[in-house]
């Protein structure tokens, strides 16, 4: 109630950063980054900070553009072209009257919401000037609320399924792709991810399996869990950067696929693990946990002695549902924070879903728990 006293700074005067709140209010805000959060490789953080970013571009356009007054935003939407922001008006964007912000740090952060696909940036030599992407999943929600889409477990079919799979895929891992040399374009990634889902179904199509929708039969989400031969186990225990291979620009894969029947194959790789953000739900996380303990159960009957699970969590999203799972980590990226993840399989088969999604504070129904 305070706030909403505070007078309007006088809009004809040229806008300052610690405007923004007043012009675009927090509660508004944190709606942006509530839906960032289901993009890979955002943050809480670099969400926050891109928000106000954008917000800021937005009513500095406003200005050069000649408008006599400023006009309060109530949504966010693209910018047209790209709009001058120095350093020292995104530092006092992001850090305030902390003592922790500076010019360079404000710089390093630009870079980092550069490399994940939200803003592009030019400089001339002189100027600075950036320019939001596309971003049609933070559009205006529709206004009148729409029923759940229902999700059915299902196999892979790699003649349907691929491209939007990929697609998925990529734009979960979108930080992983980023730090690839030739793989920065996302739509070439997404190009080799639909090629080698098609390839790991011919080699074993048991373990692909995608959540469903009822109204358009396409995928909402997917999980491949790939045996492995006992050759391959070791690049769990090496570097992680020396084990990626789908998000990579090469095409020899590390992880060699376990015949049926292999007796010596007692790992799976779990290779993707994705939900559709707009589906992060409780009920969707049960139903696809109790679908990969189904899954990894049938797979027994070709891998008589499978017994551990390794997984790559690269979505932050995932990391409590990670910890809550049971895995451990085994193996840093001195560099970035990824690491391979191990959960013995028998653990993952006992676990009790139910209970264990129930105690997460996790999706897009958490303030319900």
């Amino acid at each position: 109630m305070i706030s909403s006293l505070q007078p309007l700074p006088d809009p004809r005067k040229p806008l300052e950063p610690e405007d923004l709140d007043q012009f675009f209010p927090r509660d508004r805000q944190h709606q942006y980054v509530s839906t960032l959060l289901a993009r890979g490789g955002v943050t809480r953080r670099r969400a926050e900070y891109f928000v106000r970013l954008w917000a800021y571009l937005l009513l500095k356009q406003q200005q050069e553009q000649g408008q006599r007054s400023l006009q309060p935003l109530t949504q966010l939407y693209p910018t047209e072209g790209s709009v001058s922001c120095t350093h020292r008006e995104a530092a006092e964007l992001f850090y305030g009257q902390k003592d922790r912000g500076s010019d360079r740090a404000a710089g390093m952060m630009i870079d980092r919401l550069v490399a994940l696909g939200l803003i592009e940036k030019r400089f001339d030599g002189q100027t600075l000037c950036l320019q939001v992407q596309n971003l049609p999943e933070l559009l205006v929600a529709p206004a009148q609320p729409q029923a759940p889409i229902q999700l059915e477990p299902d196999a892979f079919n790699p003649r349907t399924d691929a491209v939007p799979a990929a697609n998925l895929i990529a734009r979960t891992y979108a930080e992983l792709i980023q730090s690839n040399r030739g793989l920065k374009d996302p739509a070439a990634a997404s190009h080799k991810i639909a090629r080698v889902l098609r390839t790991w179904s011919q080699q074993y199509t048991a373990g692909i399996r995608v959540l469903r929708r009822r109204d358009n039969r396409n995928p909402a989400a997917i999980s491949v869990f790939y045996p492995i031969t006992s050759e391959s186990e070791v690049n769990f225990f090496q570097p992680f950067n020396k084990g990626v291979y789908l998000t990579a620009d090469t095409e020899a894969d590390p992880f060699k696929p376990a015949i049926p029947d292999d007796l010596n194959s007692t790992a799976v790789y779990v290779r993707a693990w994705v939900i559709e953000p707009s589906h992060l739900r409780r009920e969707t996380l049960c139903l696809f946990l109790e679908d990969a303990q189904h899954t990894l159960s049938q797979m027994r009957e070709d891998f008589p002695n499978l017994c551990d699970l390794y997984s790559a969590f690269i979505h932050p999203a995932y990391e409590e549902l990670k910890l809550a799972l049971g895995f451990q980590s085994i193996s840093h990226d001195p560099q970035r924070a990824y690491s391979w993840n191990y959960l013995a399989l028998d653990h993952f088969l006992e676990l009790d879903v139910k209970r264990v999604v129930a105690n997460l504070k996790f999706g897009s129904d958490s303030k319900k728990a």
